[in-house]
C-alpha cells in the first residue's frame, strides 16, 4: 500500500512524519490545524507496518467523513477500518455491553472483559476529536494494551463525558504529547470573531487569509430559510453548513427549503435516524445546504456556516463555559463566510458583547 498525502502543509507534514509509530501519542492543536486530516493520514501510515488499524470517532457524521477521506487516500486492502467508539466497543465486546450511568457502558464490566481475554493482536488505534470520549475509554485502551493516537482540542468538547488532555494522557500511561499550531480553514476575521468565545489558555493564531468579517442578521420569524436561499443563490458552488440549536428547527427549515427551492436538493442529518435511513448519511463533497445538530457539527468544515437561531441561547448565562464552546466550534467550521441570525427585538447578550469590528449587523 501506498501513501497520498492529501493538502498538507510544511508543519503537518512534518508533525505526520516525525511521529513515531510505536508508543501512545496525543496531538493537540486548534481548529483548522488539521487534526481530522492527520488522523486520517496517521492511520493510513501505521497500516503500512502492517497491521490493520482502527481510525475511531466519537460522532458518525465525522465517521462518515473520514471514511471518505481514508477512501480518497487510496488504502483499497480495507487495513483502515472507520468505526465510531461505540460501534468499534460492541464489536469488541461480542456484543451490546452493559450500560452504564454516564450513557456509554458499565467500565468495569468492560475492563473485567479486557483482563479475562487475550487482547487483539497488535492492535492499533487512531481517534479523532479524543476530547469526547470518557476517561473510562483510555483506561480499556491501556488495558488492551493497544497503540493509541489521540488527535484532540480541549477547547472543543461539546460532551458531558468528556476528557481534558492531562486525563488522556493519565489513563493511558505513558503518552508522548505533540502540538500542532496554526488555523488553516478560518479567515482572519473568522478566526478573530471565534477568540471571543475561547476557554483555553492562550489564544490560537490568527491566520493571515482575510474575507467578509462575520455579520449577524436580525430576523423575521421564519425568516431562516429566506437568508439561506439568499446566501445559496450568491455562491451556488458553495458548501452551507447550517447548524441549528434543535431538530425540531433543523425539519422546519428543511421543509421550507423543499417547498420554496426544491432545486437547492438540501441535506439533513440527525442521529436519532436508522442506520441507512434518509437522514443518516450525508454527501459531503458536493456543495449545497446541509443542515446538521450543533452537536453534529465537529470536525466538519463548511465554506459557508450560518446559525440561524442564536435567540435559542438569549436566556443563558453569557459567562457560561458550555455555552462560549459551543459558539466556538460552530464558528471555527466556516472557511470563507460565516452568518448569524436571531428573532426578537434585542441580540442575544452572548453576541451583544462582540463589538462591530469583529461583528458586522444587519
Amino acid at each position: 500500500m501506498t501513501v497520498t498525502y492529501l493538502d498538507l502543509t510544511r508543519e503537518q507534514r512534518s508533525c505526520l512524519d516525525d511521529l513515531p509509530f510505536d508508543g501512545n501519542h496525543l496531538i493537540s492543536g486548534p481548529p483548522g490545524s488539521g487534526k481530522s486530516l492527520l488522523a486520517a493520514q496517521r492511520a493510513v501510515m501505521l497500516a503500512l507496518t502492517g497491521t490493520p488499524v482502527v481510525l475511531l470517532t466519537y460522532s458518525n457524521l465525522l465517521h462518515q467523513s473520514l471514511a471518505g477521506a481514508v477512501h480518497a487516500l487510496g488504502p483499497a486492502d480495507r487495513s483502515v477500518r472507520v468505526r465510531t467508539a461505540h460501534a468499534w466497543l460492541t464489536e469488541w465486546y461480542g456484543g451490546k455491553p452493559p450500560g452504564g450511568p454516564d450513557g456509554w457502558f458499565d467500565w468495569p464490566a468492560l475492563y473485567e472483559r479486557a483482563a479475562a481475554t487475550d487482547p487483539p493482536p497488535g492492535l492499533t488505534l487512531v481517534v479523532d476529536e479524543g476530547q469526547d470520549l470518557p476517561p473510562e475509554f483510555y483506561r480499556l485502551c491501556r488495558l488492551l494494551g493497544a497503540r493509541t493516537t489521540v488527535y484532540a482540542d480541549e477547547c472543543q468538547r461539546l460532551t458531558d463525558t468528556n476528557s481534558t488532555l492531562a486525563e488522556i494522557v493519565e489513563r493511558l500511561g505513558r503518552c508522548a504529547r505533540h502540538e500542532l499550531d496554526g488555523n488553516h480553514r478560518n479567515t482572519r476575521q473568522i478566526a478573530s470573531f471565534a477568540a471571543h468565545f475561547h476557554t483555553g489558555a492562550g489564544l490560537p493564531p490568527i491566520p493571515e487569509r482575510a474575507g467578509p468579517s462575520p455579520r449577524l442578521h436580525r430576523l423575521p420569524q421564519r425568516g431562516a430559510a429566506d437568508l439561506v436561499m439568499l446566501l445559496a443563490k450568491q455562491h451556488p458552488q458553495y458548501s452551507i453548513g447550517v447548524i441549528t440549536h434543535s431538530k425540531h428547527t433543523q425539519f422546519s427549515l428543511l421543509g421550507t427549503l423543499q417547498n420554496k427551492a426544491p432545486r437547492l436538493k438540501p441535506q439533513l442529518y440527525t442521529s436519532d435516524a436508522w442506520k441507512g435511513g434518509r437522514y443518516h448519511r450525508l454527501d459531503l463533497g458536493r456543495p449545497g445546504v446541509v443542515l446538521v445538530h450543533r452537536r453534529s457539527a465537529k470536525g466538519l468544515g463548511f465554506d459557508t456556516v450560518v446559525i440561524p437561531d442564536t435567540h435559542t441561547d438569549a436566556a443563558t448565562d453569557p459567562t457560561s463555559a458550555a455555552l462560549r464552546m459551543e459558539y466556538y466550534v460552530m464558528a471555527t467550521r466556516a472557511r470563507r463566510e460565516l452568518h448569524l441570525a436571531y428573532e426578537g427585538a434585542s441580540e442575544p447578550p452572548l453576541l451583544a458583547q462582540v463589538g462591530p469590528s469583529d461583528l458586522l449587523r444587519g
